[in-house]
């Protein structure tokens, strides 16, 4: 079943939220790289994720068994499906068109634990997938969704976030170094809810990880975090929209992270719409990135649109910079070797972010990680 809930016309490209949406791929040109949406993602890696034909079909995939968590298939045609948003792109609606199932995920009252959806056996076939996340009246949980091994993935994860809830979304990417994958997340947020959502990206050779947080209820609030870092050859972007729908409601949005290697890149684009309902809003955005070597390249495009003037607050910063001498000289200055140096700021540059998560063990692993990708050769590898 094809949603549209736009028709086609021609809108400002400033005015985010008049996009055209649809679940139909066909509705949406082909990816050129010159339309506004794909200006920054190389067009040619991802031919096969923009196109009819990905394989929809299920996947195996592990969850952790916790009381309250529930797990079914259901048809793309049910009722919670397109609750969160609608496509605004072709890879989008690619995944939307292709899926034969969404898997569906029940959060239902206070978990006692985090809940872990696994993805590591994918494969390399050119795939599509539909998630839909459910977080019951009043629910606490936190979701952590890893992702690693091969993929060639196109998807569309929903959150439902109902009244009262309290949910933190977190999301690992550690594909291969040859893996594509073009996510979209989608998030309906209502009365008091809060959507706490944290991305965490080290691997893949191109990865577009887009949160679309549509805060619909009356003080609804909700923080997103971002870490990536990219080596020689890695294309990583996010392009973040909130859209603050009713009153009294809060966002932040904090997006950190490092490049090193020829044609290393990073994408960052955030998006903030106060809309007209939108009395007593406190909104506030910032990217930073740190630049490690020649090559490198990080584009940083903050957005900001009020149509109140009735507000808390209301405001975005982007920084990108190579590393703080002073910083290294001191540390240098206490005995400490220049490498070792470099390691200590970029690990407590990127710390913020991963300490978001409050797991410990998922936190030391990324850690590790972390350390891993800044111990290989600035040059370590076109991916």
């Amino acid at each position: 079943m094809t949603i549209t809930e736009t028709e086609p016309k021609f809108i400002p490209v400033q005015t985010r939220s008049e996009r055209f949406k649809s679940s139909d791929v066909t509705d949406f040109p082909a990816v050129t790289g010159r339309e506004v949406e794909w200006r920054y993602t190389p067009a040619a890696p991802i031919n096969d994720l923009v196109d009819n034909g990905l394989n929809g079909a299920h996947y195996e995939y592990t969850l952790t068994d916790v009381d309250g968590v529930s797990a079914r298939w259901i048809a793309m045609h049910d009722d919670l499906v397109a609750r969160a948003g609608l496509p605004e792109d072709r890879a989008s609606a690619a995944a939307w068109s292709g899926t034969q199932e969404a898997l569906l995920l029940t959060l239902d009252g206070e978990l006692d634990r985090e809940v872990v959806l696994t993805r590591d056996g994918l494969g390399a076939e050119a795939r599509a997938a539909h998630t839909v996340v459910r977080a019951m009246p009043n629910t606490v949980a936190t979701l952590i969704l890893r992702n690693s091994g091969q993929a060639k993935l196109a998807e569309n994860i929903e959150f439902i976030v109902e009244d009262g809830a309290r949910l933190t979304v977190v999301t690992v990417q550690e594909w291969d170094d040859d893996a594509l994958h073009i996510a979209t997340h989608f998030a309906q947020v209502q009365r008091d809810a809060t959507l706490k959502h944290i991305s965490v990206t080290l691997g893949g050779r191109l990865v577009r990880l887009n949160p679309s947080i549509h805060l619909a209820g009356a003080g609804a609030g909700t923080e997103l975090f971002g870490a990536y870092f990219s080596d020689s050859g890695q294309h990583i972007e996010h392009q973040v929209y909130v859209f603050h729908d009713a009153p009294h409601q809060r966002s932040r949005v904090t997006y950190k992270g490092a490049l090193q290697g020829k044609s290393a890149h990073t994408v960052w684009i955030g998006d903030v719409l106060i809309g007209q309902n939108a009395v007593g809003t406190d909104s506030y955005e910032q990217n930073r990135n740190l630049v490690l070597t020649e090559g490198a390249q990080a584009d940083s495009v903050p957005n900001l649109e009020i149509e109140i003037g009735d507000i808390v607050g209301a405001g975005h910063a982007s920084a990108t910079g190579r590393f703080d001498d002073e910083q290294l000289f001191y540390l240098q200055s206490r005995g400490i070797t220049e490498d070792e140096a470099r390691r200590l700021v970029v690990r407590g540059f990127l710390v913020e972010i991963v300490q978001q998560i409050r797991s410990p063990e998922l936190e030391e692993h990324l850690q590790a990680a972390i350390e891993a990708e800044l111990a290989t050769t600035a040059d370590g590898g076109a991916r």
